[in-house]
């Protein structure tokens, strides 16, 4: 299938899990009414980016993958025939904890599941504290519509986790994401943060002539410490904006992303073709010294 509708969810959370996920489920109907085939949900969407503070009471939001939201979106997935990205924090036993996103296809099978690989701790960000790196690999899933592929939020930042899900043969990539600015900076500093946020994502689409697909959470959160700025986005394989979403507002929006023109693209600018894989070994190391 040459040409995909892809549906971006762009939402703001509240502190009620059932709620978050009735609110995604409606957004999801709505983008699969304006013709969307593939909808990507934004980064631990059932629930406020709780991630600001190491609090063990927040363990409780998490579940089992597949499990009740998996559950339910498969339903809706199977009504609609659609394909659903859903990022959900993962309990996968006792002590054990990932940052995950879920995979159904249209005819509402689970296809799989990618664990988020990156992992920051950062102010406000404190995910160490929650998930345990990802241990399946990087991933790519066959849909009815196309080979996608998934990496999560911190992840966005990393060529190699990019390049290695290009390789794997993904015809689009999405990055479900939760990421903003404190309220208490200079809107220099905001506008420099979101432009390498996007910029990042948008080198991996021209570096793999892949589109890129980027939804990340909106909102006021942390007792407005925090804004989630939005900005979602799609890209072709070029890296060309084909949708900037708000720093300000909910949106869903369906967009046409042409896949055949990944191959253009290879072709013009073939950067897979020329890529010297018998020099990259020593990207394996940590930094490059005499240790």
């Amino acid at each position: 299938m040459a040409k995909v509708q892809v549906g971006l969810v762009q939402m703001s959370c509240t502190n009620n899990k059932q709620e978050n996920l009735d609110k995604a489920i409606l957004k999801i109907r709505e983008a699969a009414a304006k013709g969307a085939q593939i909808v990507c949900l934004q980064e631990l969407f059932t629930s406020l980016y709780f991630c600001d503070v190491e609090d063990y009471d927040n363990f409780n939001l998490a579940e089992a993958i597949p499990g009740p939201s998996t559950d339910a979106l498969q339903v809706i997935a199977k009504e609609l025939g659609v394909v659903i990205i859903a990022s959900l924090f993962e309990k996968r036993t006792a002590g054990l904890y990932h940052n995950t996103t879920a995979v159904l296809d249209a005819d509402g099978t689970y296809l799989g599941k990618y664990r988020k690989m990156h992992i920051p701790d950062d102010p406000a960000f404190y995910e160490k504290f929650y998930f345990t790196p990802g241990d399946l690999g990087y991933k790519v899933f066959q849909t009815k519509f196309a080979k996608i592929g998934i990496l999560i939020c911190w992840d966005q930042w990393y060529p190699e986790a990019s390049r290695i899900t290009a390789l794997m043969g993904a015809e689009i990539m999405f990055y479900p994401t939760a990421i903003g600015w404190a309220t208490d900076q200079d809107e220099e500093t905001n506008k420099d943060q979101y432009n390498a946020w996007q910029t990042i994502q948008r080198s991996h689409a021209i570096a793999n002539g892949v589109p890129v697909v980027s939804v990340n959470r909106v909102g006021l959160e942390q007792n407005g410490a925090m804004k989630f700025w939005g900005g979602s986005f799609a890209t072709n394989a070029q890296g060309r904006l084909l949708y900037l979403g708000s720093h300000e507002n909910e949106e869903t929006k369906v967009v046409e992303l042409d896949l055949s023109e990944s191959d253009f693209f290879r072709k013009h600018w073939p950067f897979l073709r020329d890529r010297r894989i018998d020099s990259y070994q020593p990207i394996t190391k940590r930094f490059i010294d005499e240790d």
